[in-house]
């Protein structure tokens, strides 16, 4: 085995790291060991937060959505349940955006949606 000498590789690397740790608190910033695990710690809660962030719109939508519904009498449910008998296919995204900035048209939906 020829040996093997990673001066500037293993500089680098190391170097990356605490770059990534930038601003953590005490020693996570400045140490290599508590650098890595506190990085590892933050990838891992950053992809997590990522499938998070999903869940959480979707329900901030649902809530926006509800709350115009029943302004007009009606309840999610029965408004989500009358469009797609309708065959009105429209996402929550645009359903809560129409709802807070478009209130009337979002009430002529709503009267499409009714049985």
């Amino acid at each position: 085995m020829p040996r093997v000498k990673r001066g500037t590789v293993r500089r680098a690397k190391r170097k990356k790291l605490l770059a990534r740790a930038k601003g953590f608190y005490q020693t996570k910033s400045k140490l290599y060991r508590a650098a890595k695990e506190a990085v590892d710690t933050s990838l891992k809660y950053a992809y997590v937060g990522r499938r998070r962030k999903k869940r959480d719109f979707r329900r901030l939508w649902i809530v926006r959505i509800n709350a115009a519904t029943r302004e007009n009498g009606m309840t999610y449910g029965q408004f989500i349940h009358g469009l797609q008998a309708r065959g009105i296919t429209i996402d929550r995204k645009h359903l809560a955006d129409l709802a807070v900035s478009h209130p009337s048209a979002f009430a002529k939906l709503v009267e499409q949606a009714r049985p």
